[in-house]
């Protein structure tokens, strides 16, 4: 059974060995704990965040970050999801984040989550539509630049039923 769990720092080095490579590993980050490969030191960032690990079997298959954009509770902003690639494309990341909203939702009572996905991570794209998430529209696409290319995010937002 998957379960969500606090992150600890002692998993640092299993989430970071997930990313074998540059793309694998801004894709998930988007550049913003640092250039790759980044160190444990660095990737300690995320403990200003609310990090969560997603377990089975205590071994570590996922983990992601929760935040606030503003200073109310109301949304709730997922980051840094990244899966075990040996456990990707089987359902991993879908049920890690629909505790992830369950825990939004009931926990602390947001009235929405929102996230962001590079358009070139279609299959993270269509695991978070999958579970609900709808597409926004923005005035201004945000764009990153990694190595060398532009980078288009999508923005989705799942709202509390």
């Amino acid at each position: 059974m998957l379960r969500l769990k606090p992150y600890n720092i002692s998993e640092a080095d299993i989430i970071l060995s997930w990313s074998k490579d540059e793309i694998d590993f801004y894709k998930w980050s988007a550049g913003i704990l640092g250039e790759y490969p980044i160190t444990k030191e660095k990737f300690d960032f995320v403990n200003n965040l609310m990090a969560f690990t997603s377990i089975e079997d205590d071994e570590t298959v996922g983990f992601f970050t929760m935040r606030r954009p503003s200073e109310s509770f109301d949304e709730l902003r997922f980051g840094f999801v990244v899966v075990d690639p040996s456990k990707r494309g089987k359902g991993y990341g879908k049920r890690m984040l629909q505790l992830g909203l369950k825990f939004a939702f009931e926990i602390y009572g947001a009235k929405k989550v929102s996230l962001s996905v590079f358009e070139n991570n279609e299959s993270a794209y269509f695991c978070y539509k999958s579970i609900g998430f709808d597409d926004v529209i923005l005035d201004k696409t945000e764009i990153y630049y990694v190595l060398g290319e532009e980078w288009k995010c999508k923005e989705l937002m799942i709202e509390n039923r």
